[in-house]
C-alpha cells in the first residue's frame, strides 16, 4: 500500500502518509491515487490545485466556501513546515466547534485531507513553507468565508511568536460571530 491511513480527532479527517522510496538520488513518492483513497471513503473528485509559498510567521486563513461550493481538500507541505489548523463548522456534526491541529512537512511528507465543511488555515513554522492543496470544487469568491485566527474562544495554539497576516484574514469575524449570523432567528 503507498499510503498510511490514520483517522484525526475530528469526525471525517485523514492524517495520511506516503510511502517514500529513499535512495542516494533523493527519494520519490505517490501523492495521490483516487482508487486507493476511495478505498478510505475519500472519493471526491478533485478539481482545483492550489500553491502558496510564505515566509515564517505566516498565518493564512481561517478559510472556508459556504455551500453549495463548500471544498473537501488534501493539504501537504512540500517544503518547510507549517502548522495545519481546521475548524469543524458543521452544525450537524458531533465535532462541531472543535478544532485541530498538525505539524505538516517536507521530512515525511504527511498530509491532511479535510472533508466539506472545515474551515482551514495554516501557519509557517521554518524559515519558508511551500504548501499545495487539492479542493474537490472551484473556488468562488461569492461563497468564501473566514474565522479569524485568534478568536478567544477557539484558543489556538499557533506556534508563532510573530504572525503576519493579510488585512483581510485580520478583520475575519469570530466563530461565535459566525454561528449568530447562521442561526434563525
Amino acid at each position: 500500500m503507498p499510503f498510511e491511513f490514520k483517522r484525526a480527532p475530528l469526525d471525517g479527517l485523514w492524517i495520511i502518509k506516503p510511502k517514500r522510496y529513499s535512495d542516494k538520488r533523493g527519494y520519490f513518492e505517490e501523492c495521490y491515487q483516487s482508487e486507493v483513497f476511495a478505498g478510505q471513503g475519500i472519493s471526491e473528485p478533485f478539481v482545483q490545485d492550489n500553491q502558496s509559498y510564505s515566509q515564517k510567521g505566516a498565518i493564512r486563513g481561517l478559510h472556508f466556501q459556504k455551500p453549495p461550493y463548500a471544498q473537501a481538500k488534501l493539504v501537504r507541505a512540500v517544503t518547510g513546515k507549517i502548522l495545519d489548523v481546521v475548524i469543524d463548522i458543521r452544525s450537524t456534526s458531533k465535532t462541531f466547534g472543535n478544532h485541530f491541529s498538525i505539524e505538516l512537512g517536507e521530512a515525511d511528507g504527511e498530509m491532511l485531507y479535510l472533508p466539506e465543511g472545515f474551515a482551514h488555515g495554516f501557519a509557517v513554522l521554518s524559515n519558508e513553507a511551500l504548501v499545495h492543496y487539492k479542493t474537490s470544487r472551484y473556488y468562488n469568491p461569492e461563497a468564501e468565508g473566514g474565522i479569524i485566527w485568534n478568536d478567544p474562544d477557539l484558543e489556538i495554539d499557533w506556534k508563532t511568536e510573530d504572525p503576519c497576516l493579510s488585512n483581510k484574514d485580520a478583520q475575519l469575524p469570530s466563530f461565535k460571530a459566525l454561528v449568530e449570523s447562521c442561526s434563525p432567528s
